[in-house]
């Protein structure tokens, strides 16, 4: 089991030094098995599939920002001895991804936003169910009610639900405040980094516009979008958002070491 000062992994070693690594950092309440196997396994590349801390497999407790997050991805890449890699974020994972393209531009080779936003507002039912515990379970099942779209398979949805009830009420609380406090909106324009946008047309936590606003705000930017597909677009239809993924880091300029 991979696990670097703390911080377990997934590794998928598939990659040449002609092509950048590839980190894959999770939702709310999520874990490296937020990303389907065709994700995860991407050929031809080397790919990281984290636990955030608290989360999945790894120690410690949830953080309680997005900057605090992408400071624990830079201290990830510094422990592995990893200077530049493409960064895939989902969800809160994007607001990360998009932090550490301001704070720490020079660690990214190319960065993916899936299902994400310049702000990620939670609905306030959700927050307050979330903080109490007698509560929880429907902020729970609000958030999984709302996560896939309306072609989503069944079992897909049940298997979510429990991983999702299964996570400590305190550490899905302090995500989802997490992403509410977040809001990168005036910081966009100076983004260089060479991104990807992608959201289903079903998406209500982090709506179609969000990914509109971003493509439109980072220059050079580019929006795909998956028909019909939810928030959980990546384990909705992951054929499909592999090989968009395949696509954009085949178009990246990267030499290793710089």
């Amino acid at each position: 089991m991979p696990i670097s000062d703390g911080l377990y992994y997934f590794l998928h070693e598939g990659g040449r030094a002609s092509q950048p690594s590839v980190i894959l950092i999770h939702g709310v309440g999520g874990d490296h098995l937020s990303w389907p196997p065709e994700v995860r396994r991407l050929p031809e590349y080397t790919v990281y599939a984290l636990d955030l801390p608290g989360h999945g497999k790894s120690s410690g407790s949830g953080l309680q920002s997005i900057s605090a997050y992408a400071q624990r991805i830079v201290q990830f890449l510094n422990d592995i001895r990893l200077f530049k890699a493409v960064v895939i974020g989902h969800s809160l994972g994007g607001a990360v991804a998009l932090t550490l393209a301001v704070e720490h531009a020079d660690r990214l080779a190319g960065m993916v936003l899936i299902a994400s936003g310049e702000r990620l507002p939670m609905p306030s039912s959700i927050l307050e169910n979330a903080g109490n515990p007698s509560t929880f379970p429907l902020a729970v099942q609000a958030l999984q009610e709302a996560a896939f779209g309306p072609q989503s398979e069944p079992r897909l949805k049940e298997l979510s639900f429990k991983r999702l009830s299964a996570t400590r009420p305190t550490l899905l609380y302090g995500d989802l405040l997490a992403c509410d406090n977040f809001n990168i909106s005036n910081r966009l324009a100076a983004i260089r980094t060479p991104t990807l946008v992608i959201c289903g047309t079903a998406d209500r936590l982090s709506p179609l516009r969000y990914a509109e606003d971003l493509a439109s705000s980072i220059p050079g930017a580019a929006l795909q979008t998956v028909d019909g597909a939810g928030h959980m677009v990546m384990l909705e239809q992951p054929h499909r958002v592999a090989g968009l993924l395949n696509v954009f880091l085949n178009t990246l300029p990267y030499r290793a070491g710089i």
